[in-house]
Protein backbone atom coordinates (compact mmCIF):
# COMPACT_ATOMS: atom_id res chain seq x y z
CA UNK A 1 0.00 0.00 0.00
CA UNK A 2 3.02 2.04 0.83
CA UNK A 3 4.64 1.21 -2.64
CA UNK A 4 1.62 2.60 -4.30
CA UNK A 5 1.26 5.93 -2.70
CA UNK A 6 4.98 6.68 -3.13
CA UNK A 7 4.46 5.40 -6.90
CA UNK A 8 1.29 7.43 -7.06
CA UNK A 9 3.00 10.82 -5.12
CA UNK A 10 6.44 10.40 -7.68
CA UNK A 11 3.85 10.40 -10.95
CA UNK A 12 2.05 13.32 -9.76
CA UNK A 13 5.26 15.52 -8.80
CA UNK A 14 6.43 14.14 -12.27
CA UNK A 15 3.72 15.25 -13.90
CA UNK A 16 3.43 19.05 -12.15
CA UNK A 17 6.93 19.63 -13.39
CA UNK A 18 6.57 18.58 -16.69
CA UNK A 19 3.76 20.95 -16.56
CA UNK A 20 5.92 23.80 -15.54
CA UNK A 21 6.60 25.66 -19.15
CA UNK A 22 8.97 29.10 -19.51
CA UNK A 23 8.70 31.40 -21.79
CA UNK A 24 10.94 33.43 -22.91
CA UNK A 25 10.47 37.91 -23.02
CA UNK A 26 9.83 38.26 -26.61
CA UNK A 27 7.55 34.83 -26.31
CA UNK A 28 3.95 34.29 -26.25
CA UNK A 29 2.09 31.23 -25.27
CA UNK A 30 -1.13 30.79 -26.70
CA UNK A 31 -3.05 27.64 -24.72
CA UNK A 32 -5.76 25.70 -26.26
CA UNK A 33 -7.98 24.06 -23.34
CA UNK A 34 -10.11 21.27 -24.24
CA UNK A 35 -9.33 22.77 -27.56
CA UNK A 36 -10.50 26.65 -26.73
CA UNK A 37 -8.13 29.08 -27.02
CA UNK A 38 -8.02 31.32 -24.12
CA UNK A 39 -8.83 34.79 -24.16
CA UNK A 40 -5.27 36.05 -23.31
CA UNK A 41 -2.08 34.70 -24.39
CA UNK A 42 0.39 33.70 -21.63
CA UNK A 43 3.11 36.24 -21.21
CA UNK A 44 7.00 35.79 -20.51
CA UNK A 45 7.75 33.56 -17.34
CA UNK A 46 7.01 30.38 -15.57
CA UNK A 47 3.66 29.09 -16.70
CA UNK A 48 1.37 26.26 -15.69
CA UNK A 49 0.15 23.72 -19.08
CA UNK A 50 -1.41 20.36 -17.61
CA UNK A 51 -1.81 18.30 -20.45
CA UNK A 52 -3.61 16.46 -22.20
CA UNK A 53 -6.02 19.26 -20.96
CA UNK A 54 -3.68 22.51 -22.36
CA UNK A 55 -1.97 22.69 -25.43
CA UNK A 56 0.27 25.46 -26.05
CA UNK A 57 1.58 27.16 -29.10
CA UNK A 58 4.67 29.17 -28.88
CA UNK A 59 4.54 32.37 -31.17
CA UNK A 60 7.93 34.85 -31.48
CA UNK A 61 7.38 38.50 -31.39
CA UNK A 62 10.89 39.49 -32.95
CA UNK A 63 11.55 40.81 -36.52
CA UNK A 64 11.79 38.35 -38.77
CA UNK A 65 13.03 37.73 -41.97
CA UNK A 66 11.70 36.34 -45.05
CA UNK A 67 13.49 36.16 -48.27
CA UNK A 68 11.19 36.23 -51.31
CA UNK A 69 13.21 34.08 -53.98
CA UNK A 70 13.83 35.50 -57.63
CA UNK A 71 10.30 36.35 -60.02
CA UNK A 72 10.35 36.49 -63.39
CA UNK A 73 8.77 39.58 -63.71
CA UNK A 74 7.59 41.30 -67.28
CA UNK A 75 7.80 45.40 -66.78
CA UNK A 76 4.96 47.34 -67.87
CA UNK A 77 7.19 48.49 -71.05
CA UNK A 78 7.75 44.72 -71.94
CA UNK A 79 11.10 43.99 -70.26
CA UNK A 80 11.58 41.07 -68.52
CA UNK A 81 13.82 40.85 -65.33
CA UNK A 82 14.55 38.95 -62.63
CA UNK A 83 13.78 40.78 -59.18
CA UNK A 84 14.02 39.23 -55.17
CA UNK A 85 13.40 40.85 -52.28
CA UNK A 86 13.27 40.55 -48.38
CA UNK A 87 10.53 41.34 -46.24
CA UNK A 88 11.22 42.23 -42.40
CA UNK A 89 7.94 41.90 -40.15
CA UNK A 90 6.35 40.34 -36.69
CA UNK A 91 3.57 39.18 -35.26
CA UNK A 92 1.60 41.65 -33.44
CA UNK A 93 -1.14 39.99 -32.24
CA UNK A 94 0.25 36.27 -31.31
CA UNK A 95 -3.74 34.87 -31.17
CA UNK A 96 -4.59 35.58 -34.43
CA UNK A 97 -1.15 34.57 -35.78
CA UNK A 98 -2.26 31.24 -34.55
CA UNK A 99 -6.11 31.08 -34.84
CA UNK A 100 -6.86 33.01 -38.67
CA UNK A 101 -3.60 31.35 -40.66
CA UNK A 102 -2.36 28.00 -40.40
CA UNK A 103 1.57 28.92 -40.75
CA UNK A 104 1.78 32.51 -41.01
CA UNK A 105 4.81 32.35 -42.47
CA UNK A 106 4.29 30.38 -45.64
CA UNK A 107 1.61 32.33 -45.85
CA UNK A 108 3.16 35.53 -45.74
CA UNK A 109 6.33 34.28 -48.64
CA UNK A 110 3.58 33.51 -50.55
CA UNK A 111 1.61 36.74 -50.46
CA UNK A 112 4.99 38.43 -50.97
CA UNK A 113 6.42 36.53 -53.87
CA UNK A 114 2.69 37.40 -55.83
CA UNK A 115 2.29 41.10 -54.74
CA UNK A 116 5.87 41.45 -56.22
CA UNK A 117 4.87 40.46 -59.01
CA UNK A 118 1.75 42.54 -59.92
CA UNK A 119 3.40 45.66 -58.21
CA UNK A 120 6.05 45.40 -60.23
CA UNK A 121 4.75 44.66 -63.55
CA UNK A 122 2.56 47.86 -63.73
CA UNK A 123 5.81 50.04 -63.52
CA UNK A 124 8.21 50.78 -66.31
CA UNK A 125 11.76 49.94 -65.78
CA UNK A 126 13.16 53.16 -65.40
CA UNK A 127 11.36 53.55 -62.65
CA UNK A 128 12.38 50.14 -61.29
CA UNK A 129 15.77 51.26 -61.61
CA UNK A 130 15.74 54.83 -59.97
CA UNK A 131 12.31 54.88 -57.93
CA UNK A 132 13.21 51.76 -55.89
CA UNK A 133 12.28 53.28 -52.55
CA UNK A 134 8.75 54.72 -53.99
CA UNK A 135 7.82 50.38 -55.04
CA UNK A 136 9.08 49.31 -51.52
CA UNK A 137 6.98 51.95 -50.14
CA UNK A 138 3.90 50.88 -51.99
CA UNK A 139 4.67 46.77 -50.99
CA UNK A 140 5.02 47.27 -47.71
CA UNK A 141 1.64 48.53 -47.46
CA UNK A 142 -0.04 46.59 -49.38
CA UNK A 143 1.32 43.37 -48.07
CA UNK A 144 0.75 45.29 -44.49
CA UNK A 145 -2.71 45.47 -45.49
CA UNK A 146 -3.16 41.86 -46.00
CA UNK A 147 -1.26 40.67 -43.37
CA UNK A 148 -3.14 42.84 -40.49
CA UNK A 149 -5.79 40.68 -40.35
CA UNK A 150 -3.25 37.51 -39.37
CA UNK A 151 -1.63 39.55 -36.46
CA UNK A 152 1.26 40.52 -38.61
CA UNK A 153 2.81 43.60 -39.15
CA UNK A 154 5.17 43.72 -42.28
CA UNK A 155 7.94 47.07 -41.05
CA UNK A 156 9.63 46.72 -44.67
CA UNK A 157 10.30 45.78 -48.06
CA UNK A 158 13.35 46.24 -49.38
CA UNK A 159 14.03 45.34 -53.02
CA UNK A 160 17.42 43.49 -52.93
CA UNK A 161 18.31 42.74 -57.06
CA UNK A 162 17.20 43.33 -60.53
CA UNK A 163 18.43 40.91 -62.90
CA UNK A 164 18.95 42.44 -66.47
CA UNK A 165 19.16 40.47 -69.85
CA UNK A 166 22.44 41.06 -71.20
CA UNK A 167 21.48 42.49 -74.26
CA UNK A 168 19.37 45.24 -71.83
CA UNK A 169 22.14 45.92 -70.15
CA UNK A 170 24.20 47.14 -73.17
CA UNK A 171 21.37 48.94 -74.67
CA UNK A 172 21.68 50.72 -71.35
CA UNK A 173 25.03 51.51 -71.59
CA UNK A 174 24.47 52.79 -75.15
CA UNK A 175 21.97 54.89 -73.99
CA UNK A 176 24.22 56.38 -70.58
CA UNK A 177 26.75 57.09 -73.57
CA UNK A 178 24.79 58.56 -75.68
CA UNK A 179 23.36 60.91 -72.59
CA UNK A 180 26.63 62.03 -71.64
CA UNK A 181 27.52 63.09 -75.16
CA UNK A 182 24.50 65.53 -75.36
CA UNK A 183 25.53 67.06 -72.47
CA UNK A 184 29.00 67.17 -73.40
CA UNK A 185 28.10 68.89 -76.79
CA UNK A 186 25.53 71.26 -74.72
CA UNK A 187 28.74 72.42 -72.47
CA UNK A 188 30.51 73.01 -75.67
CA UNK A 189 28.08 74.99 -77.34
CA UNK A 190 27.45 76.88 -74.25
CA UNK A 191 31.18 77.64 -73.96
CA UNK A 192 31.51 78.74 -77.56
CA UNK A 193 28.44 80.85 -76.99
CA UNK A 194 29.63 82.68 -73.95
CA UNK A 195 33.50 82.95 -75.63
CA UNK A 196 31.39 84.56 -78.56
CA UNK A 197 30.04 86.96 -76.33
CA UNK A 198 33.26 88.22 -74.65
CA UNK A 199 35.20 88.61 -78.19
CA UNK A 200 32.01 90.81 -79.14
CA UNK A 201 32.88 92.43 -75.89
CA UNK A 202 36.15 93.06 -76.48
CA UNK A 203 36.10 94.14 -80.00
CA UNK A 204 33.51 96.66 -78.91
CA UNK A 205 36.14 98.16 -76.44
CA UNK A 206 39.24 97.82 -79.06
CA UNK A 207 37.09 99.66 -81.93
CA UNK A 208 36.36 102.43 -79.43
CA UNK A 209 39.78 102.47 -78.01
CA UNK A 210 42.36 102.12 -80.96
CA UNK A 211 45.55 102.47 -78.09
CA UNK A 212 44.35 99.47 -76.58
CA UNK A 213 45.26 97.05 -80.16
CA UNK A 214 48.98 98.59 -79.28
CA UNK A 215 49.06 97.43 -76.00
CA UNK A 216 47.39 94.15 -76.36
CA UNK A 217 50.22 93.62 -79.68
CA UNK A 218 53.09 94.57 -76.90
CA UNK A 219 51.70 92.19 -74.42
CA UNK A 220 51.60 89.65 -77.00
CA UNK A 221 55.69 90.22 -77.63
CA UNK A 222 56.19 90.04 -73.85
CA UNK A 223 54.17 86.55 -74.12
CA UNK A 224 56.83 85.37 -77.00
CA UNK A 225 59.38 86.80 -75.42
CA UNK A 226 59.59 84.86 -71.82
CA UNK A 227 59.65 81.45 -73.81
CA UNK A 228 63.11 82.28 -75.04
CA UNK A 229 61.80 83.04 -78.39
CA UNK A 230 63.62 85.12 -81.10
CA UNK A 231 60.55 85.24 -83.76
CA UNK A 232 59.22 88.94 -84.00
CA UNK A 233 55.71 89.41 -85.31
CA UNK A 234 54.71 92.93 -86.26
CA UNK A 235 50.64 93.61 -86.92
CA UNK A 236 50.09 94.49 -90.28
CA UNK A 237 46.64 96.13 -90.62
CA UNK A 238 43.92 94.41 -93.17
CA UNK A 239 42.92 97.61 -94.31
CA UNK A 240 46.80 98.85 -95.69
CA UNK A 241 47.24 95.32 -97.65
CA UNK A 242 43.99 95.69 -99.14
CA UNK A 243 44.68 99.63 -100.62
CA UNK A 244 48.26 98.32 -101.62
CA UNK A 245 46.20 95.53 -103.52
CA UNK A 246 43.92 97.96 -105.52
CA UNK A 247 46.93 100.07 -106.17
CA UNK A 248 48.90 97.45 -107.89
CA UNK A 249 45.54 96.48 -109.47
CA UNK A 250 44.97 99.33 -111.16
CA UNK A 251 48.93 99.94 -111.95
CA UNK A 252 48.85 96.56 -114.09
CA UNK A 253 48.65 96.33 -117.98
CA UNK A 254 45.40 95.59 -118.96
CA UNK A 255 45.08 92.01 -120.31
CA UNK A 256 48.29 91.11 -119.03
CA UNK A 257 47.21 88.26 -116.59
CA UNK A 258 49.00 89.39 -113.83
CA UNK A 259 46.56 90.57 -110.89
CA UNK A 260 47.80 91.11 -107.74
CA UNK A 261 46.17 89.52 -105.17
CA UNK A 262 45.65 90.35 -101.43
CA UNK A 263 47.56 86.29 -100.63
CA UNK A 264 50.32 87.74 -103.02
CA UNK A 265 51.09 91.21 -101.51
CA UNK A 266 50.65 89.62 -98.08
CA UNK A 267 53.46 87.22 -98.84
Amino acid sequence: MLNAATIAITILVIYFLSSIKILREYERGVIFRLGRVLPRPKSPGIILVFAPIDRMVRVSLRIDTLEVPPQDIVTHDNVTVKVNAVIFFRVMDARLAVLEVSNFLYATSQLAQTTLRSVLGEADLDELLSQRDRLNFRLQTILDRHTAAWGVKVVLVEVKQVDLAEQMIRAIARQAEAERERRAKIIHADGEYSAAEKLSMAAAVLQSQPVAVQLRYLQTLVEIGTEKNTTIVFPLPVDVISSLSRILNSAAPPGSGRQATLQEVAT
